[in-house]
């Protein structure tokens, strides 16, 4: 057995769970998140805790088991902390400022670069870090890779958009002839 898969995922108080079948539901103050699990799995409710068991021991089974506990387990944690990702805009002239909801960046092409909140993310905007928020980390970390792909960091003078524990390395540029 897997030694992640046996460990209890423990409910906090306004946590609901809704196990139908082979649907998870999880409501909580951040929202609410569906999940449909591998039909190998096995999901018991107990009191205030979460339990997964394998229906055999193949390999597939083995390898779905600390899977799946780990994705319930995101899911009870966003819908009662939520999650959050931190980038951070680094050069000359590259803004990024709310409207409304949306998120617009200037990041030296001729235009501005706007993005629209999928349902579920909202952005905070601090000086020149982006702080992407959600309930459900798959989507937080996909909107904050999509974010950084728009201008990566490039290795020889640091600009672009990382992550802001993220170190870029540096490449020493062209020397001079003699």
């Amino acid at each position: 057995m897997s030694r992640i898969g046996k460990k209890a995922i423990v409910v906090p108080s306004g946590v609901n769970i809704e196990i139908d079948g082979l649907s998870v539901r999880v409501k909580g103050p951040k929202g609410l998140l569906e999940r449909q699990i591998h039909p190998r799995m096995k999901i018991v409710k107990e009191e205030n805790e979460i339990r997964v068991f394998p229906q055999g021991e193949t390999k597939l089974d083995k390898s779905l088991h600390g899977l799946t506990r780990t994705l319930i387990a995101n899911m009870v944690h966003g819908v009662s902390n939520g999650f959050e990702k931190s980038l951070e805009l680094i050069g000359i002239g590259y803004k990024v400022q709310k409207k409304g909801d949306n998120l617009v960046m200037n990041l030296g092409f001729s235009h501005p670069v706007e993005i629209i909140p999928p349902t579920g993310i909202s952005f905070d905007v601090e000086g020149q870090i982006i702080k992407v928020k959600g309930a459900n980390k798959e989507q937080v970390g996909q909107v904050a890779a999509d974010i950084r792909k728009i201008r990566k960091p490039e290795p020889y003078k640091g600009t672009g958009i990382k992550y802001i524990h993220e170190i870029v390395q540096r490449k020493q540029g062209k020397t001079t002839a003699k």
